[in-house]
Formats: structure tokens, sequence, C-alpha cells
């Protein structure tokens, strides 16, 4: 990049004459085209944008006028011609270039000021028609944008209403745009181009149902620089889709505390899609993205305490999600906690009161609703991106099948079904043991079934006893009804579908433990 800049240094001063603008996005732009009109700048412009400079006491050159044609096809062409993109591309230190322009008439353009249609935004609106959306895919403005930004040596071109400040200050002291702002705006233009080729792509492609398309283009708004990432060594950024839906964590509200930090956005998502699983009040405590304390009660408030109790240890320095409201007093138990993160849908005025104490405690409002979003989960690997679907399966209690000689009692059944949402949520080998609508010990990301049992059986202790146990795959070996029995669980729920499916059965039917199989696996890497 250095060696392209310094190509151009020493050459010819950008002299800007003529300024061709026509934006969408009209924040500043009257106070931006009085500051070129100011020095003498002779000012181009297009339909929608023409007026409001116009009304604005601005003088600008009507776009027909230059071109000597007028917008045709209910304004589809009016930019799309020699005179405008002759005025982008002529090189201003070449001789033949500037010679042409002379015998053609065409007059160069020194700076580009140009937003697109708000393609993006009109797909949003409900209800919007396919008609209503193909006219606002624009062609003129990206075509105008990629030629000026490709010439950017001889051409200033401004994409976002947030550079006119910068531009503006670089002319007032030194009547010109400097090389290095010029190169920084051209490559602005092409990220922006291709994110805005990237929604009409998405948008065509959703519509034709092709989710795996030969080619892939996504695109992403920076929300913030991170501190770091995983570890301090490592550089680290949030992003988010252009509009995320209103129960995802970017688009949250933060209603005090630091800045999120790379593990606090990754454990935060963590919680916030265990607790959407739940309808009524429910409490999550998540820790390194795995659920520690799960559990729902007639409150949120009791569902809290129990979901406390389940691990007070790992708590120390966790997340905490909930489904409901945070009143003053639930509030108080909270502030008596060391935590990173609280999710819930809302804050009271008196629990934000309290809270705010913690001045580093992060607050999170954000939507909980049970309505999961439809947004594919990506997973970068060296080189490469995984793509899937959300992990969005659900199982009726009715479509499950009872394979042993006792079937679950109807506690047995709430705690089985209780667990089931849990388990799904716990890094593979995962093992959830619950009673009471509670988690009682969590074994996660252990590389075989029985060894996640065996954690999440000792954590239980004596409270296992009575309880049920959650597997997120089936059993290979009986080994882990085994061990189940031995600590005094009552009923088991799995997906079924292993080979040895039948020695697991004997063996719980053996101590009389009832098992359930789902048909349906959730293994999470």
């Amino acid at each position: 990049m250095l060696g392209i800049l310094s190509r151009y240094e020493g050459g010819i001063p950008l002299s800007i004459k003529r300024a061709l603008i026509s934006v969408s996005d009209k924040r500043g732009i009257v106070e931006f085209a009085k500051f070129l009109q100011d020095r003498g700048i002779e000012i181009v412009s297009t339909g929608g944008t023409y007026r409001v400079l116009k009304e604005n006491g601005i003088k600008a050159t009507y776009i027909s006028e230059v071109t000597g044609f007028p917008e045709i096809l209910d304004g589809r062409v009016k930019t799309l011609h020699p005179h405008i993109h002759g005025g982008l591309l002529a090189k201003q230190d070449n001789p033949k270039h500037l010679e042409e322009l002379k015998d053609l008439g065409i007059q160069p353009i020194g700076l580009l000021v140009v937003n697109l249609y708000p393609f993006q935004e009109t797909i949003q609106k409900p209800g919007v028609s396919l008609e209503e959306a193909i006219e606002n895919i624009d062609i003129g403005g990206p075509t105008m944008l990629r030629g000026a930004a490709k010439n950017y040596a001889h051409v200033a071109v401004v994409v976002d209403p947030d550079d006119y400040g910068r531009v503006m200050e670089e002319i007032r002291e030194n009547g010109q745009v400097s090389d290095e702002t010029r190169e920084k705006l051209a490559a602005k233009v092409f990220r922006h181009t291709a994110a805005y080729d990237a929604h009409v792509a998405r948008y065509l492609s959703e519509r034709v149902c092709e989710p795996f398309p030969e080619r892939l283009t996504i695109t992403y708004e920076k929300v913030q620089d991170l501190r770091y990432g995983e570890n301090p060594h490592q550089q680290a950024a949030f992003y988010r889709l252009p509009s995320p839906g209103k129960g995802s964590l970017p688009a949250a509200e933060q209603l005090q505390g630091k800045e999120l930090s790379y593990n606090n956005i990754q454990d935060a998502e963590a919680a916030l899609n265990l607790i959407k699983e739940f309808q009524e009040p429910a409490a999550v405590v998540v820790k390194h993205s795995n659920p520690c304390g799960v559990a729902v009660g007639s409150t949120v408030q009791e569902a809290f305490a129990r979901a406390y109790e389940a691990d007070p240890v790992s708590i120390f320095g966790g997340i905490v999600a909930l489904n409901r409201p945070v009143d003053g007093k639930l509030a108080e138990r909270l502030k008596g906690i060391f935590l990173e993160i609280i999710l819930a849908p809302d804050f009271e005025d008196e629990a934000v009161k309290v809270l705010t104490a913690k001045k580093n405690l992060r607050l999170l409002k954000v939507g909980v609703s049970p309505e999961h979003e439809k947004e594919w989960k990506l997973t970068s690997v060296t080189g490469g991106l995984l793509i899937q679907s959300p992990d969005d399966g659900r199982v009726a209690r009715e479509e499950m099948k009872v394979v042993t000689d006792r079937a679950p009692t109807e506690e047995e059944w709430a705690d089985l079904l209780f667990a089931w949402k849990v388990v799904k949520h716990v890094k593979s080998n995962a093992i959830v043991v619950a009673k009471g609508g509670s988690t009682l010990g969590v074994g996660a990301g252990q590389m075989n079934r029985v060894g996640a049992a065996r954690i999440a059986l000792a954590e239980a202790g004596e409270k296992g006893k009575g309880a049920v146990l959650s597997s997120d795959a089936f059993f290979p070996m009986p080994d882990t009804v085994e061990e189940a029995a031995k600590a005094g669980i009552t009923a088991i729920i799995q997906p079924g579908g292993s080979i040895k499916d039948q020695d697991s059965i004997d063996e719980a039917n053996k101590h009389g433990i009832a098992m359930v199989f789902t048909g349906m696996r959730h293994f999470r890497h």
C-alpha cells in the first residue's frame, strides 16, 4: 500500500473544480454542499438531491445539463453516460486523457459524493413487494462509485456522511484531499459496494431457496473494537448483521457497565440462547459458555435462587440470564454476587438504581422470547468456513419413546423435559442431572460420555438420588446407566440410536430406571 501511495507523491495536486452529488442519505449534505459552493466548486446533482440543494439556496447544475440527455425509464438511467464516467475515470496527469476530454467537451469530476438506494431498509419493511425491492437495487450509484474509487489518484470519493468533516477539514487547510485520505475513502467505497451487492445476493438467493450457493458473500457492520480476544495477546472486534433480530445480542441495549469483552460476548450468547428455551420464569447461569446453574420457578426470584443453589461456586464471575424483568428485590440479591453480566428483558428503575452501585457490572436489556431467530450458524476454520442451520429442533413428549419396562412418573417427565432443554446447550460430550426443575450437576466437554456422567453425578452428590439424567447423544455402552444407577438416578432421557441400545435398556430395567428415547441428538462443539 505504501508503494501505491508513493506512486502519486510529488504528482500534480488534486484540483477539485467540479463535484457530483447524488445521495439517498441526506444527513449533512446541505452543509457540505454549501462548503463546496463557498470555495467555488461547481456542483452537479440529480433528482431528489438536486431539489434539496436548490431549496436550501445552493446553486447546482442538473445532471441532464451535463449529459445533454434526459433521465429515462422512470429514472433508471440518468448518470450512465460518457460525460459522467469520462469525467470520473480520466487520469488528470495523462495528456492524452486530458486531450480527449477537451475534444469531447467533458469536464473532469474531482469529487464524487454518492450513497445508494436504501435496499436493505426497503426489504425489511413489512409486506414489501418484490417489485419495490427490485426498484431499490441501485445501478448508477455503484457504477459511479467504483469508477471514482478506481481512479482515486485523481478523484476523491465519499460514500459515508461521517466523512464529510474530514474532507472539509483537508480542503480548508490544504485546498485538496490528501493522497492518504483518497485511498482510504476508495477502500471504504469498495467495502460499501461489496456489502450492498451482498445484501441483494442474499435477498434473491433466499427467494429462490438457495441456502448454500456456489459463492457465499456475507457482510457485517462493526459494532466496536474489543480490548483483546480470548486472551490479551489476541486482537478482536465485534460485528453484527445490518439489522439484527430484536432477540439477538447485537440488538441488546447496555444500560450500564464497562464494555463487553470477547469472552463476555461468547458467554452472553450462550446464556441468551438457553434462556429462550423456557416460557415459565427461568434463570440461567453460564460460565465459559456452559450452563452451571439452570432452574425454573413460580417467579423469576425463585428461579434465580434455585439456579444459584445449583452451583454457588461456579457462579462467581459468571453470566446470569433471566426471562422476566428484574425488580429491586432481585437486584439486591444479584448485587451481593460477583457477576460479569445480567441479561433480562427489562430492569425496573429501582433495580437499575441498586445495580449501578457495581459500576463494572454490565446490564443488558434484550428480547428473550422463545421465538428463535432463523440465522445461519457460521464457524470459521483456517482458510474456510462452516455454515449450518441453527439447532432449533424440537421433539414433543408424545413423539418420544419409552423404551424400558417402567415409564416415567409425571414428576420425572417434567424433569426429563427440563433436563433435555438444558443439555442441548452444554458442550459435548454432555450430561445433565436435574430434579424439581433445577440442575444439580453438569458434565461438559468430556472426551467420553461416561466421564461426563461421572462429573455431573459427583457434582449432584446426595441430591442426585431420585433425580433424572439427560444426555445429548446416545450411550455407546451401558456404563453410563451403571453409573447413574449407583448414584440413585431414577429416569434417563437420551436420543437412542446406538447399535448397543439394548444393553443400556437392559441395564436400566435391571435397576428399575425409566428411560426415554428422543430420536434427536444435540451435539455442541
